[in-house]
């Protein structure tokens, strides 16, 4: 296949990706990415030969994506906040909902100095872009994995911030602590949508990242839980949360802190996505 342009590689890569009913923008992203070309590059050099060691990539990764590997875990990274995270199957590829949730807290703290814990940080994606835009927070990242961990100290070391990281099960590694805010985008798909999720997202993303028991509202019990008796003190605690969850995960928090202000918001879908705790 060497001998063939770039054009006729994406050809070739968009009707096997179309026969196996999968997303043809995908077959576009993966020659971009592996070829180090932008669209309009890409363009120029659309009649010119592809060289036969990338020609040789682009089929790998495109018979990868066929078999079930999500295009960012082939090439390695993936766009969050209009950064570049290194991710693998050690942590979850970062969605735009959580890039709402960085921004909320962003808006909302606009506060120069400001403590923050990620809990369950995984890539490192909201701690460390929430360090990127404001370079005096004191940040922490916490996760169980220490595979994840290692994730997200590559990413802080490759966007030149720097965070503290500890490994432990959610507030306990920083037991005694206090923290101006505390944000987490923790597991919280229940097993019963198992069948609802795509096959690739099931095959390849860590489960640990995904699913929480107790119809997914585990994690938040837990939290709640642990910020009840004073494990971790804060001010407030912004979550993601799943979009059928939003009642269920007030109720949680109201019953443990009757007098906190909770406000719920909706992602661009208009689904409830985030919710804000203020003790």
């Amino acid at each position: 296949m060497s001998n063939r342009t770039y054009y006729e590689a994406l050809k070739w890569a968009s009707l096997f990706v179309q026969k196996n009913h999968l997303d043809e923008s995908a077959a576009t992203f993966l020659l971009q990415e592996l070829s180090h070309l932008d669209q309009t590059h890409l363009l120029i050099k659309y009649r010119q030969p592809i060289p036969a060691d990338l020609d040789s990539q682009y089929v790998d990764a495109i018979n990868q994506y066929v078999n079930g590997m999500p295009p960012q875990y082939i090439v390695g990274t993936a766009e969050f906040y209009g950064e570049r995270f290194a991710v693998n199957q050690s942590v979850l590829i970062p969605r735009q909902e959580t890039e709402e949730l960085v921004e909320w807290v962003l808006t909302d703290e606009p506060q120069s100095q400001l403590s923050v814990l990620d809990v369950g940080t995984g890539s490192g994606a909201i701690g460390i872009t929430l360090k990127k835009q404001r370079p005096n927070w004191q940040v922490t990242l916490t996760d169980l994995s220490a595979a994840a961990l290692a994730v997200a100290e590559e990413n802080a070391a490759q966007l030149n911030v720097s965070v503290t990281t500890v490994q432990g099960d959610l507030l306990e590694p920083v037991a005694g602590s206090q923290f101006d805010v505390i944000v987490s985008n923790p597991p919280y798909i229940s097993h019963a949508e198992e069948s609802e999720m795509d096959a690739d997202v099931l095959a390849s993303e860590p489960t640990l990242a995904l699913f929480a028991d107790h119809d997914g509202l585990a994690i938040y019990e837990r939290l709640a839980d642990q910020l009840e008796q004073g494990l971790v003190t804060t001010n407030q605690l912004y979550l993601e949360i799943g979009f059928r969850q939003g009642k269920a995960v007030r109720q949680i928090f109201q019953q443990r802190f009757p007098n906190a202000a909770i406000t719920m918001r909706q992602d661009m879908s208009g689904h409830d996505r985030m919710v804000q705790i203020r003790f």
